[in-house]
């Protein structure tokens, strides 16, 4: 695990909690260059982002993380957010989210939102599933 850059806005309590789930659910990897990436200008997103969906609403015990990616997967297919999609795609399936669920989950984005919104959906997923599939061969 790479070394949280030293900016203040990386410093709270709540940051600490949401950077360790983030790190789970998203992967070490993904998140440490997205901290590390960030400047003067955008590392108050990266503390947004860490804080607010990863300290606050991730850490909850309400629901699983299971649950929380299914309700993801529909809500970044509703609002057509490919590229975070194909990020919660795979954690999804980290998170022991089937196929077969995220499939019934793109079906009933398609019959609430749309199909333009389900079809773009299942393109990324499908995508997704590729890659997963080409890193077990």
């Amino acid at each position: 695990m790479a070394e949280v850059p030293n900016r203040p806005e990386y410093q709270s309590e709540l940051f600490k909690k949401g950077l360790e789930v983030r790190r789970e659910v998203l992967g070490a990897d993904y998140v440490d260059a997205s901290l590390a990436r960030a400047d003067d200008f955008n590392a108050v997103f990266q503390q947004m982002t860490t804080e607010i969906a990863w300290g606050m609403c991730w850490t909850r015990p309400g629901l699983d993380r299971k649950t929380r990616s299914i309700i993801n997967l529909g809500m970044l297919s509703a609002l057509n957010r490919g590229a975070e999609l194909r990020l919660h795609l795979k954690a999804a399936v980290a998170n022991g989210v089937t196929r077969d669920e995220i499939k019934e989950v793109l079906i009933q984005v398609g019959g609430y939102c749309g199909i333009p919104a389900a079809l773009e959906a299942f393109k990324i997923a499908t995508e997704v599933f590729k890659e997963i599939d080409a890193v077990k061969e």
